[in-house]
């Protein structure tokens, strides 16, 4: 008997085998266990394809999980830039993007993301499609910067903008919680933008760039 939505929705949609490789050798090297949820995975495939996204930007690639659900949804000349802290990171993530066929579509620039964000900008790269998953303390700064990367009508995603309800606990004001809720406040009141936050799982923030 089916007892909760997440029931029905797994029963709706088998396990993908490739993303659960991902999510097991994430666990076996002893990383953190925060990949987007598996429904949010496939909401970014059809968020790419929808908006006919050709260069990505993701902050934060962790074991490559929502790297290959990025790619799922590029061109066959489509482009992912990932931006990961760690170099053992990126190059498990690169292994799983090489495994699912996307080795030559994705680039990994390691270290602080906001120094690879400042060198990106001053390549004058740009981007049809951004998603923010790293460290939660700059996600206003990333914001930032993805404004100035994005082409008109650029999407951007945001993953954990409820930190597993802290950011809806007054009682909690950690740097990460106030740094999240800035975030998610400048996505909902910038005239620049249109924009949603998603309440599944751990809270999705989507925004559409006008132009």
């Amino acid at each position: 008997m089916l007892t909760t939505p997440d029931d029905y929705v797994n029963q709706l949609y088998p396990e993908d085998e490739e993303l659960q490789l991902v999510i097991e050798a994430i666990r076996e090297h002893g990383m953190p266990e925060v990949s987007v949820a598996p429904a949010y995975g496939r909401l970014l495939t059809m968020l790419v394809q929808t908006a006919g996204a050709r260069n990505i930007l993701e902050i934060g690639a962790l074991g490559g999980y929502s790297g290959i659900c990025l790619c799922r949804g590029l061109p066959a000349d489509g482009k992912l830039t990932s931006l990961e802290l760690k170099e053992e990171y990126a190059a498990l993530a690169g292994r799983h993007l090489e495994k699912a066929g996307f080795k030559d579509q994705v680039e990994y620039r390691i270290g602080p993301a906001a120094d690879s964000l400042e060198v990106l900008k001053q390549e004058g790269r740009t981007f049809d499609f951004f998603f923010i998953d790293a460290d939660k303390e700059n996600y206003p700064l990333y914001l930032e910067y993805a404004m100035e990367l994005a082409n008109p009508g650029a999407l951007i995603a945001g993953d954990n903008c409820f930190l597993r309800g802290r950011t809806l606990n007054s009682e909690k004001n950690g740097p990460s919680v106030q740094a999240v809720r800035r975030f998610n406040e400048i996505i909902a009141t910038d005239e620049r933008l249109i924009s949603t936050l998603l309440p599944a799982y751990d809270g999705l923030i989507l925004a559409r760039v006008k132009g």
